[in-house]
């Protein structure tokens, strides 16, 4: 089965970038199910009901959030009526929506999709690693479900690693989203799980992490906020990465960076 999960899509940018393109993607890498991080996609902050049926329109099975889910309030109840969108499932339980899903593919297989937030510099929440640990007793690799994925949403690269190796051999891809730039350490881990530290944006690079340049480095500079930040709205770069699985036991046995379009250096599967 082949897997890709795309970055956090950031504005409008990023967002226009991967809906036309994400159908062409689908079917060159002829991939049975696709994962879309959208918690910037609405101006940089939070997501929307449109946005969300937008991206399940072009082709995406699952879409992950993070600490910026709720940010459109008046679109919040789109996490309890669309059950393909998922936030952290390590925010409290009375939380609109829920953490994780099991979901078809493509070609029939089962996918569960787990979303937790990391706790190192990030808003409080409970403990990712117990939360995580909790979704996947009820669905064994290879025995309950055909695959695993974990969006791990966090800032410190220590933390990300960590939840790699706390999944290798139970987890058929962990990949960290949140700071927007894309890792080069993209392996298969010891027990047969990939990894990526993060996927990078889908969004302008020429910014600040997403965000039209001036604003940051106004604050940067003479620590005196001037404005709100906006999404940088040039070329995007679409970023993302693709797995293979082991049909028998839904382990990685191929992981590529996806990089398309905009600045950065170009890198698709074979």
């Amino acid at each position: 089965m082949r897997i890709a999960v795309f970055g956090d899509v950031v504005g409008r940018s990023g967002r226009n970038g991967l809906l036309d393109r994400l159908p062409g993607l689908k079917k060159k890498l002829s991939l049975d199910f696709v994962i879309v991080n959208v918690e910037n996609a609405a101006g940089g902050f939070g997501v929307t009901g449109d946005i969300v049926e937008a991206f399940l329109d072009a082709g995406a099975d699952a879409l992950t959030t993070g600490n910026h889910a709720y940010d459109q309030r008046d679109e919040i109840d789109i996490f309890d009526r669309e059950d393909r969108l998922l936030r952290p499932v390590n925010f409290p339980a009375s939380n609109p929506g829920r953490g994780s899903g099991v979901f078809e593919a493509r070609n029939g297989a089962s996918v569960l999709v787990v979303h937790a937030q990391g706790q190192i510099g990030m808003p409080p929440g409970d403990d990712p690693f117990a939360a995580v640990e909790r979704e996947l007793a009820g669905a064994v690799l290879g025995k309950d479900v055909d695959a695993v994925v974990v969006d791990f949403h966090a800032e410190a690269t220590s933390e990300k690693a960590a939840m790699g190796h706390f999944l290798d051999g139970r987890a058929s891809l962990v990949v960290g989203t949140h700071t927007h730039v894309p890792t080069a350490d993209d392996q298969i881990l010891p027990r047969g799980t990939g990894y990526i530290t993060d996927l990078g944006m889908c969004g302008d690079y020429d910014s600040v992490i997403g965000m039209e340049k001036s604003e940051p480095l106004r604050r940067f500079v003479t620590k005196i906020p001037g404005g709100r930040f906006s999404p940088a709205n040039g070329e995007a770069t679409l970023c993302g990465v693709m797995v293979e699985t082991d049909p028998k036991t839904g382990l990685a046995q191929t992981i590529h960076p996806i990089r398309v379009d905009g600045r950065l250096r170009r890198s698709m599967p074979d």
